[in-house]
């Protein structure tokens, strides 16, 4: 495919991973693709390690819309996001030379802070309290106000971040094909005086939800978006609804988000 000849490795720099990646190097210089060294060159922007690697190379390459990502794991890794590992390498080449590839596309939601910064996030972003106190947060779906929570903190994830922060607070998993996002409690509070639904939601692509911090002296919540942690203190609202952005990557044949999903839990 001669438009997809250009490819970017993201890792983190040492000189042992560059070693065993070295034989990778030479398979895509022998398949007649070129390695750059600026993502903004790349057709095909390859990650080395697990789904974290891959968050980061999606975030820090800009989520590009013109380009395929892909994940490579080590031999002692696994990721949900990652369809190769060291050993397989070859089978892509092989597919993107032959077209014989398949393309995925995973939703993003986007993220605007304080009515001003806008953010994507490929997992989710979650709202925490940074002290030993709850932090309470008026929950608005459209222009309704849907709930008043007070507790630890919210998630809001995509439905490839389901199975991550959002399956450890017993949030669904969602088929990625869905365009929805999807709501989870941390440690919410219910009693005569405080009352929250208790569980996960998942809202449809149109829907627009608002998170507002109410300001009671927990007002330094943490922003986390996806595994990095937003820098502002003073969090006032957060406004999330699905981009129309999506991520695509190259997928192995008969290798399903949900056959990952079942070797990786099942």
């Amino acid at each position: 495919m001669p438009n997809r000849k250009n490819i970017y490795f993201y890792y983190q720099k040492d000189t042992k991973l560059e070693d065993k990646l070295q034989p990778l190097f030479d398979l895509a210089h022998q398949n007649d693709f070129t390695i750059v060294d600026n993502p903004d060159s790349a057709n095909v922007i390859v990650s080395v390690g697990g789904d974290g690697a891959f968050l980061q190379a999606v975030r820090k390459t800009g989520f590009r819309q013109d380009c395929l990502y892909t994940g490579i794991t080590q031999s002692d890794q696994s990721g949900l996001y990652c369809d190769f590992n060291m050993d397989n390498f070859d089978s892509m080449l092989h597919s993107m030379v032959h077209e014989e590839m398949e393309v995925r596309r995973f939703p993003v939601i986007n993220v605007q802070v304080n009515g001003e910064s806008s953010f994507n996030c490929l997992n989710e972003v979650s709202i925490r309290s940074t002290l030993i106190k709850t932090i309470v947060i008026d929950v608005h779906i459209d222009d309704m106000h849907f709930e008043t929570f007070r507790g630890d903190g919210l998630i809001v994830a995509t439905p490839t971040g389901s199975t991550g922060y959002n399956k450890s607070t017993r949030g669904a998993v969602v088929d990625p094909k869905i365009p929805c996002f999807q709501v989870s409690e941390l440690a919410s509070i219910n009693n005569n005086r405080y009352r929250t639904l208790g569980s996960s939601f998942v809202l449809n692509k149109d829907r627009k939800l608002k998170l507002e911090i109410i300001q009671d002296g927990n007002d330094y919540p943490i922003v986390g978006l996806d595994n990095e942690a937003y820098s502002i203190r003073n969090i006032k609202n957060l406004m999330v609804t699905l981009s129309d952005k999506v991520i695509k990557t190259v997928k192995l044949k008969n290798n399903s988000y949900w056959d990952r999903v079942k070797r990786t839990f099942l």
